[in-house]
């Protein structure tokens, strides 16, 4: 099946310290669905210090979807990627990077590299795709840097 490439990017500032926010970030829960608004479940399985597997599995439009990613955090950088192993946009790549914006503030730089599958559309429809990637992937990041505050406000680091 033939397959294309739609990218996107965006950033999103947070009133967290760099090295905070990058923990908390990455700290990976059941609840995660839940705190970017969306009905889902989520497995995590550790392989080591710096590689989890992730399999979600999301309320969606026409049914529940399951994806199963690789994540591999990069502590030394504040980053991490994210690449899709199964579910619908098999080999997608995500790669996110906490830079520190002064002492007590930092932003989220994110880099979507989605392939999708089936016949390529018109430059004019992959622009609108990736727009609407973009939207939906920044609205989530608005509710998590909610999430990230609140914890980090009242001291919470483990799951509720």
């Amino acid at each position: 099946m033939n397959s294309y490439p739609i990218r996107y990017r965006f950033s999103q500032s947070f009133g967290i310290p760099a090295e905070a926010a990058y923990r908390w970030c990455t700290d990976y829960r059941s609840d995660d669905w839940r705190r970017m608004g969306k009905k889902g479940t989520r497995r995590i399985e550790r392989l080591n210090e710096d590689t989890l597997i992730l399999t979600d599995t999301v309320a969606g439009e026409s049914g529940a979807v399951t994806k199963k990613r690789l994540v591999r955090l990069n502590e030394d950088r504040l980053a991490w990627t994210n690449t899709h192993l199964a579910g619908p946009n098999k080999h997608s790549q995500f790669w996110y990077q906490i830079v520190a914006v002064g002492k007590d503030r930092s932003r989220l730089d994110f880099i979507g590299l989605q392939v999708n599958y089936g016949k390529r559309p018109s430059v004019s429809k992959a622009s609108t795709m990736a727009k609407e990637l973009k939207k939906g992937d920044s609205e989530m990041w608005v509710l998590l840097s909610r999430e990230m505050s609140k914890d980090l406000r009242t001291g919470q680091t483990t799951p509720s």
